[in-house]
């Protein structure tokens, strides 16, 4: 069986052909060396046909996600040194339609042992994501439990991948064809591949450009299940692209961060926040619900108003990014708060200026972000220029700004980078409202039941609006 590098690769990206070309020839020694150990014939009889189907699970009508187990690569090297992969699948079950995982042994640190000990925790379907050049892999693929494979055009003849897609359907295992050129798409389409993975990374210099999936998307057949990978890093990205296909595979964005459940809400649904939290129990639920931020409101005219002490019983109650809110406070009072409580960022609800900003920045340590938050009545005001690590939108209705329960006119935002959306903000037009693309949306009144008093129904119908794409 031959395995060789598709034209357009060898000629138009060589440097990083020369990388393929040693891994696959690496891939051929271990090959070798693996069917020595563990020949076909000692697990072949065994096999049983998947019962976890691939296609169905990406094809739910929203945007579907294939979260990847991946401890390093070799654009990146190690990308996450404390590999628990029982934590891993603890969060991933969650929010995944599929879950990857590398197996390469050489260049990504994989095994395939990783699979069964996901598989076990989830009940996903299970892509092995290896350099497959023989069908022994994907026979080896299935004995462990993938229920998925695969299959890269940059190193696969037609021949050989027709060959290799024939034992994984006699399997029942699902394909996800990947694709890097256009030359590989028209390849891909004349397969007859249902599941296509559009790589944005460029395999001469590894840089990566999601205009890749943008281009080559709309040539693909109607039906076509299009999957976008590398590069996803924000839920700004995700949104964008989720007019031009129906699922992504993120891996290196996601195994980078520590906090990995944070990390996949913000990707997935954003860096939402529920403002206004005055009890623990609130903060679980919204917690629950999806939320990355609670906030704690220090303003004593609020109804939802907490003191330090009681904001501390109240984050015991979830692992949230708390964020505290002040409104014309000294630099002082809010510094004080700020590192006593450990808050993730502050936000100035008052008439703060620039000057403010800069003695606050000096006073805070590095890791509190500064929001500013701007009543929003007629039009947009003119945002902070420095040292503001997110813009808050709220309504001003009268002389209130914030608390107000309306929405202003969301028409206004001609930016929404850095941006957090507040004002109104309720199940009815969650939807809407995550669909502007800003960094998040800021929960408060619409998700209550009475002045700090958090809705469980409420939280719940909000985020599964955010998720509806």
């Amino acid at each position: 069986m031959t395995t060789q590098l598709s034209e357009h690769i060898t000629t138009e990206h060589t440097e990083m052909a020369e990388v393929l070309v040693k891994i696959v020839r690496d891939k051929h020694l271990w090959l070798e060396q693996r069917q020595q150990n563990q020949p076909l014939a000692s697990f072949k009889s065994l096999l049983k046909p998947s019962d976890r189907s691939f296609y169905d699970a990406l094809n739910t009508g929203k945007a579907a996600f294939i979260l990847e187990c991946k401890k390093a690569s070799p654009s990146k090297g190690l990308i996450r040194d404390v590999f628990d992969l029982d934590y891993i699948a603890s969060v991933y079950k969650q929010y995944a339609n599929a879950i990857s995982i590398l197996t390469d042994e050489k260049y990504f640190q994989g095994n395939f042992e990783f699979i069964p000990q996901v598989r076990n925790q989830v009940t996903q379907p299970i892509l092995c994501k290896d350099f497959m050049i023989d069908t022994y892999q994907v026979y080896l693929a299935r004995h462990y439990g993938a229920d998925a494979i695969l299959l890269m055009l940059s190193v696969l003849d037609d021949e050989t991948y027709q060959t290799l897609a024939q034992v994984a359907h006699q399997l029942n295992m699902g394909i996800l064809t990947e694709a890097s050129n256009e030359a590989e798409l028209e390849r891909a389409v004349a397969l007859q591949a249902k599941v296509i993975g559009i790589n944005n990374r460029n395999l001469r210099d590894l840089t990566t450009d999601l205009n890749r999936t943008k281009a080559l998307a709309p040539k693909l057949p109607k039906g076509t299940t299009i999957i976008s990978e590398s590069g996803i890093y924000t839920h700004r990205q995700v949104r964008d692209l989720s007019a031009y296909a129906q699922g992504f595979l993120i891996g290196s964005s996601l195994m980078s961060e520590q906090n990995l459940e944070i990390a996949v809400r913000r990707v997935i649904l954003g860096e939402n926040k529920v403002c206004g939290l005055t009890r623990p129990n609130d903060a679980a639920q919204a917690y629950r619900a999806g939320a990355v931020y609670g906030g704690l409101i220090f303003v004593e005219a609020s109804p939802r108003y907490t003191t330090p002490e009681s904001a501390r019983v109240t984050m015991a109650g979830a692992p949230l990014k708390y964020v505290g809110v002040f409104q014309n406070h000294t630099v002082e009072e809010v510094a004080q708060i700020a590192h006593e409580l450990q808050l993730s960022a502050v936000q100035l609800h008052g008439n703060e200026d620039q000057a403010y900003v800069n003695q606050l920045r000096k006073a805070l340590s590095a890791d509190i972000a500064i929001w500013k938050a701007y009543a929003v009545s007629d039009q947009l005001p003119a945002p902070l220029a420095q040292h503001i690590d997110r813009h808050l939108y709220d309504s001003k209705v009268g002389q209130q700004s914030g608390g107000t329960g309306q929405t202003f006119d969301w028409q206004q935002l001609t930016q929404v980078e850095g941006v957090m959306l507040a004002g109104g903000l309720s199940p009815e037009n969650a939807k809407e409202a995550a669909a502007l693309g800003c960094n998040g949306l800021d929960f408060n009144s619409g998700v209550e039941s009475a002045p700090g008093i958090k809705d469980t129904d409420k939280l719940q119908q909000a985020f599964q609006k955010i998720r509806d794409y």
